[in-house]
């Protein structure tokens, strides 16, 4: 293989192939890892690329086979209990992209990423390759090296898994813009400040996660977290096909206002049902946004 080409054809990809590494991994950071180490391995192995498969279905092959390498101890783990997104911090938004190619699929709701969490490794693999990137069971059973009975299988478990934990409807699984009413609402949750001004934006039920602490329930609840006296200043942002913000908060004495979490809300009905809220500089950074602000 020419290596110019190789390099080529990973730019093409990388962007597509970065989205489903984070499907299967779960998080931006350990898609990142995934990524890079996908493009590694296929360097070593350029010489042996035959050419009878699309260079993106053999870097596809590599990252989903390096993620199950990675995750074979996983195998051992017990399946988690409730939401992911109400406890674990390993789960985290995926950056939108303007420039991409909507009809490719690449952003993925929030949702199916937390109920993929309920997947054993190969489970995962085999599901998001055939439900999520489109697959045949043939085209599955080859990437994973087993028969194609044996790659349906997987694929009818993980679908009867996701059916518990995700929405019903595999067009829900993709949210590819925000309505005008999702951005109003957004601007109005960026400027409310006071009790009145964030209770009528929230449903009754609403709920606020922030693993690891304990979820927060209900409106009165999260009116009076939301409207604690905290000096924060806010960017609008959108992942995974959702409004959200960049929070930066300035501590007293402080001349910085430092990127701290980001939330992602889900808008039903014209009110707010749950707002996910990823704490961590990290997260900051994968969408893009500087650490810090001056005062």
């Amino acid at each position: 293989m020419d290596e110019a080409w190789l390099a080529a054809a990973y730019e093409q990809h990388r962007r597509e192939l970065h989205a489903h590494c984070y499907r299967l991994a779960g998080n931006v950071a350990d898609a990142d890892e995934l990524t890079q180490e996908a493009f590694l391995r296929a360097w070593r192995a350029r010489d042996g690329f035959d050419g009878r498969s699309s260079a993106r279905t053999w870097l596809y092959r590599i990252a989903t086979n390096l993620f199950l390498d990675n995750r074979k101890a996983a195998e051992r783990r017990t399946a988690p209990a409730g939401d992911p997104l109400e406890w674990d911090t390993a789960v985290g938004p995926y950056p939108d992209d303007p420039a991409a190619d909507i009809a490719s699929g690449e952003l993925v709701e929030l949702a199916l990423i937390a109920a993929l969490r309920f997947l054993p490794p190969r489970q995962r693999a085999a599901f998001v390759l055939r439900d999520v990137d489109g697959w045949t069971p043939a085209e599955v059973a080859d990437a994973l090296d087993i028969a194609v009975p044996a790659a349906n299988s997987l694929i009818q478990r993980g679908r009867r898994t996701i059916r518990a934990h995700a929405p019903a409807d595999p067009k829900d699984w993709r949210r590819p813009s925000l309505t005008a009413q999702d951005e109003a609402i957004l601007r109005r949750y960026a400027a409310a400040s006071d009790e009145d001004s964030i209770r009528i934006l929230l449903a009754d039920d609403v709920r606020l996660t922030m693993p690891p602490d304990p979820p927060v329930v209900g409106i009165d609840a999260v009116t009076a977290f939301l409207a604690r006296p905290l000096d924060w200043r806010t960017l609008p942002t959108s992942a995974n096909g959702r409004p959200g913000q960049v929070n930066y908060l300035r501590q007293p004495g402080d001349t910085r206002y430092t990127g701290i979490v980001v939330d992602l809300l889900r808008i039903e009905d014209g009110k707010i049902a749950e707002i996910n809220a990823f704490v961590g500089a990290h997260h900051v950074a994968a969408l893009g946004f500087p650490p810090s602000q001056p005062a």
